[in-house]
């Protein structure tokens, strides 16, 4: 998708309203250097060419020049950052034509995990297939629906590449390697969702599991499905609720979580120090409470965004929101102009504060000006 495509698709949906920094909410209050280190993650790769793991939208010449200022300059102090974010970038409130933005939380769970199948670790994640195309974003292939991200490479062509459900009976045949096995459907689901993992394995040892691709099958919430069915109540779901309902009804989780088209392939992920977060799709590590995923489809990588709105703790408590992230990842659900996944960082608490993350939040783009 080119630039103007790219531009005309965003204003088909939203409308960017300039507004000045003065006009966000405890702007100066927010620790901007905090903020400045994860975008510097960002412009190294971006400086490097680096290749995303998840294309997004091309990050255009004015955010290159920016990149290459704050490469210039990598120590600065909270107000130096505030400052140097206000000299470089004007903010633009993203209004969409559909109503509010709105955020949810994600987070890399961990669980126990076996490199081997046993009696207890039976559930494999897969490896990618080697017959997996991934199409890229704004573009299609012969045969293939246009709403699809990958097809099948065969004899005779592209066909789409088979949904979750067969898969899990067998469709890919001799392609299906499994990279570890973990216990329950319910846990490599979970896993499939956040498209990462630390696997505590047998011996003691953590491996971790990184995205590696999927069958570009649409994605289904099956929370939302629970809701609408009337076993659960959206304002009381977590994901703790979610996990024991998966694990208690065995046959009907395994009909629901089938309704999920969408299935995820992993890799081991060797290179990631255990303080570092997930691979991201920008195709580096994500930072807990600065990196965004956005829609790829309509925003490059790097972009900075202000969000206000709340970060819950408990269903009972929760802080204001008024911070500044980078857009570093992506995912299937993650669709429109103001619509955003929190990374909240590993771990049990972590994924409680992800799974109550479901809020109207106001989004405010930081577009680089224009070099002069």
């Amino acid at each position: 998708m080119t630039e103007a495509e790219a531009a005309s698709r965003l204003a088909a949906q939203a409308r960017l309203e300039a507004v000045s920094f003065k006009d966000l909410s405890a702007w100066a209050e927010d620790d901007h250097a905090a903020a400045f280190k994860a975008f510097l993650r960002s412009c190294r790769s971006l400086d490097s060419s680096a290749a995303a793991l998840r294309p997004a939208q091309a990050a255009q010449g004015d955010l290159l020049a920016v990149c290459r200022a704050a490469l210039q300059q990598e120590n600065l102090s909270r107000t130096e950052a505030r400052r140097f974010f206000e000299a470089h970038f004007q903010p633009f409130a993203v209004i969409p034509h559909s109503g509010n933005g709105f955020l949810t939380g994600y987070y890399e769970p961990e669980f126990r995990g076996s490199r081997t199948p046993d009696a207890t670790y039976k559930v494999p994640l897969l490896a990618r297939p080697d017959d997996l195309v991934t199409i890229e974003q704004g573009k299609t292939l012969p045969g293939i629906d246009k709403n699809l991200q990958a097809a099948r490479r065969g004899a005779k062509g592209y066909e789409p590449y088979p949904e979750r459900a067969a898969i899990e009976d067998g469709a890919l045949g001799s392609l299906a390697n499994p990279v570890v096995y973990v216990r329950e459907p319910a846990e490599a689901f979970i896993i499939h969702v956040q498209g990462s993992s630390r696997i505590r394995l047998t011996d003691g040892s953590v491996m971790r599991v990184a995205y590696a691709g999927r069958n570009g099958r649409p994605y289904t919430s099956i929370g939302r499905v629970l809701v609408q069915r009337g076993e659960m109540d959206l304002e009381s779901m977590t994901l703790e609720k979610l996990m024991d309902w998966l694990k208690n009804n065995p046959g009907p989780a395994k009909e629901l979580m089938r309704l999920n088209q969408s299935y995820i392939f992993f890799r081991e992920a060797n290179e990631l120090a255990p303080e570092d977060g997930p691979i991201g799709g920008a195709g580096f590590p994500l930072v807990p409470g600065r990196s965004l995923a956005v829609d790829r489809g309509l925003w490059a990588y790097g972009l900075p965004f202000w969000l206000e709105g709340e970060l819950p703790f408990t269903l009972d408590r929760s802080e204001p929101l008024r911070r500044l992230m980078i857009a570093q990842d992506t995912g299937s659900a993650i669709v429109g102009p103001a619509r955003g996944d929190f990374f909240f960082g590993s771990g049990e608490e972590a994924g409680t504060r992800a799974g109550l993350l479901r809020h109207t939040t106001r989004f405010v783009v930081l577009m680089p000006k224009a070099r002069k």
